[in-house]
């Protein structure tokens, strides 16, 4: 894994053999072979230097769109959810955000700022890096409406920065360099005349914590809304399926896009029960429901328990 390096050379955390159950809001997911948390981006950079070319990575933020396999992940996760969460107020209503910052925190901060134009970003459980990735979006509102710039990284620690030019952004989806991960984002944001962003943030609140299952083990949004004009939730729950179960996992009876970790689920028990509402849903309108859930790692081997 590792080059000539030293261990102990680094400030962040590293672990070997590490449950993924405690880094993703499904608390599910078998071992990471290494896992490591850098400090702050110096730290990241020395880590980098170190790793093998070959060296298989995988970049994870808060894990709360993210459904790691039981089998776990080989090669090496790097976490960067203690980094990299600064924020700099620019002039001209820029914004300048680490990819380590959670887009809560970073929606009521622009508040804070007198900035308006972020405010949705409260409804994303997760950090901006993951929002960037995958184009999040909550209250109609999507993460690259509001960019104007990036910085990336890639796996030799080279910065970079670039405008919101030169990705192709679709609903839900980013395309990205093979081993380049976002750092920062400058978003562009307008005055607060009003004064109204607190507002909006309180009424967004109140508004995701009537409708969906808050503080439960979930990924936030499974399925991405088809294109053909019914959102996800109202299809699953039109085809009879909010409150059913496999194993330990089962659809939100409060929001049918969500499903919840209830019963020490598996990964395996989340990942049949997305495949048997692709089933249903698909059966009874003829449309295939995509996931927005990030899928990854590797399947248990047959005859062993993903319990242990």
């Amino acid at each position: 894994m590792m080059g000539s390096g030293n261990l102990n050379q680094f400030e962040g955390r590293f672990m070997t053999n590490e449950p993924m159950s405690r880094h993703t809001s499904w608390r599910v997911g078998g071992m990471a072979d290494r896992l490591y948390i850098p400090h702050d981006l110096e730290d990241l950079k020395l880590f980098l230097g170190e790793l093998k070319e070959d060296e298989q990575l995988t970049w994870i933020g808060l894990g709360s769109n993210l459904l790691v396999r039981d089998g776990g992940i080989r090669g090496t996760v790097i976490a960067t959810k203690n980094m990299e969460d600064s924020i700099i107020l620019l002039k001209g209503g820029l914004l300048l955000a680490g990819a380590g910052m959670s887009c809560a925190q970073l929606a009521k901060t622009s508040v804070k700022y007198g900035l308006t134009g972020a405010e949705f970003l409260v409804g994303i459980p997760g950090t901006l890096g993951g929002a960037l990735a995958m184009n999040a979006g909550a209250f109609g509102g999507e993460t690259w409406g509001v960019v104007h710039s990036v910085t990336t990284i890639n796996r030799r620690g080279v910065e970079r920065i670039r405008s919101k030019e030169e990705f192709n952004i679709a609903y839900r989806n980013v395309e990205l360099g093979k081993d380049e991960w976002f750092l920062s984002a400058t978003l562009k944001l307008k005055s607060d005349i009003d004064q109204n962003g607190k507002a909006i943030i309180k009424d967004l609140l109140n508004r995701r914590s009537n409708s969906q299952p808050i503080g439960e083990a979930s990924c936030g949004s499974v399925f991405k809304n088809p294109d053909t004009g019914e959102p996800a939730a109202k299809l699953i729950d039109k085809s009879g399926l909010k409150g059913i179960a496999i194993g330990g996992a089962v659809v939100s009876e409060k929001h049918a896009n969500f499903i919840l970790n209830k019963e020490d689920a598996t990964a395996e028990d989340i990942e049949k029960l997305i495949n048997k509402i692709q089933q249903v849903v698909k059966e009874k309108f003829n449309v295939l429901l995509i996931p927005e859930v990030r899928i990854i790692g590797t399947y248990m081997p047959e005859g062993t328990s993903s319990n242990g």
